[in-house]
């Protein structure tokens, strides 16, 4: 008995030793030296990762400010609340994080959060929504370095691609097209200069598709899905036609009509906005937190908001749902770069 309790023990701490070198991490994919102040955005659900962050942050000798998102109102907070934008003013942070979950409609408040952040503070900013300590000792105690280079290498490969067309095991047939003018972004974990962020933890390739049609069969859905959900049971099916959602199915009815009912809810919200390459490449499996699987070695795909800020697309919407199919195989222009769920370059 002793001896298993003391395993446990064991266990324990060696768990919560990978969730301090996951919020090392954090830290060091932003840069964070004694000249940075940093402010950490946080609820009551995840304030001890945001306690960890921030003691990470102290160890650097940064100054660091947190605040709760419970304190500028009753949320969910489905708009960007002038007190929070006036403490960010007030503080002017060198480097930011938001750590918390996903409340539905809360989208309406972090998507002009970001940009205020990324364009207009031109801070360096950490995304971190929908975080656990289980990612936190997972997705995020990953080799950045390796990150790094996998991610920027994949970049080079989409970057001017005209057509990519994904299959996968369980069904997944869709075409994309893109515009020369929107731009592929790069998320590899390291943000050294103000102004950029990334979600964290990080790694994909990321643009707005000109165009996508065909078949998603999805394992994983992002917003406030991914907490409700998380790896679905039944895979939901969506059918894609001149880059807006047409269908969704779903062996799961009820799941089924709630994501379609909310995709349709606002203008563009079943329109194809991102198209996305994870390369994260020590991921095994999916684990139901979208903001670790949307970086599994794979595709993803949202409907909605394209980060227009950041892409160069010329429209928007008021919602952002990712959705995930798994074991991917992605040919860029006629090449094969990914087989199965593996890259192959």
């Amino acid at each position: 008995m002793a001896s298993a309790a003391n395993h446990k023990e064991q266990d324990s701490q060696a768990f919560a030793e990978r969730v301090r070198l996951g919020a090392r991490n954090a830290v060091r994919c932003m840069g964070v030296t004694e000249r940075d102040r940093v402010f950490i955005l946080t609820d009551y659900a995840r304030g001890g990762i945001a306690r960890e962050v921030a003691a990470a942050v102290l160890a650097e000798k940064a100054d660091v400010t947190v605040r709760f998102l419970e304190h500028y109102g009753t949320r969910p907070l489905t708009a960007f609340p002038d007190e929070m934008r006036n403490d960010l003013l007030q503080t002017r942070p060198t480097v930011s994080y938001y750590i918390a979950i996903s409340q539905p409609g809360e989208i309406g408040m972090r998507i002009p959060l970001l940009p205020f952040l990324a364009q207009e503070l031109k801070v360096r900013h950490g995304h971190m929504i929908g975080i656990d300590e289980q990612l936190m000792a997972d997705g995020m105690c990953a080799d950045y370095d390796e990150v790094f280079e996998l991610t920027n290498r994949v970049y080079e490969l989409v970057r001017d691609a005209g057509t990519i067309h994904v299959t996968s095991a369980r069904g997944s047939d869709v075409t994309a097209t893109f515009r020369k003018d929107w731009k592929w972004i790069p998320c590899h974990g390291r943000y050294h200069e103000q102004g950029k962020w990334g979600n964290l933890p990080e790694g994909e390739v990321f643009t707005a598709p000109a165009n996508l049609n065909g078949v998603l069969v999805c394992d994983v859905l992002g917003d406030y899905f991914s907490e409700k959900y998380g790896v679905l049971q039944h895979p939901l099916t969506i059918r894609v036609k001149d880059g807006y959602v047409t269908e969704v199915n779903c062996e799961d009815v009820a799941i089924a009509q709630e994501v379609r009912d909310y995709l349709f809810s606002v203008p563009n919200g079943n329109r194809a906005g991102e198209f996305a390459i994870g390369t994260l490449a020590s991921l095994k499996q999916l684990v139901g937190n979208l903001l670790q699987d949307e970086k599994m070695p794979g595709l993803h795909v949202a409907f909605g908001n394209p980060y227009p800020q950041f892409t160069g697309a010329d429209w928007d919407a008021r919602i952002h749902v990712d959705v995930i199919p798994s074991r991917c195989t992605i040919e860029v222009d006629g090449r094969v770069i990914m087989r199965d769920g593996q890259f192959v370059i």
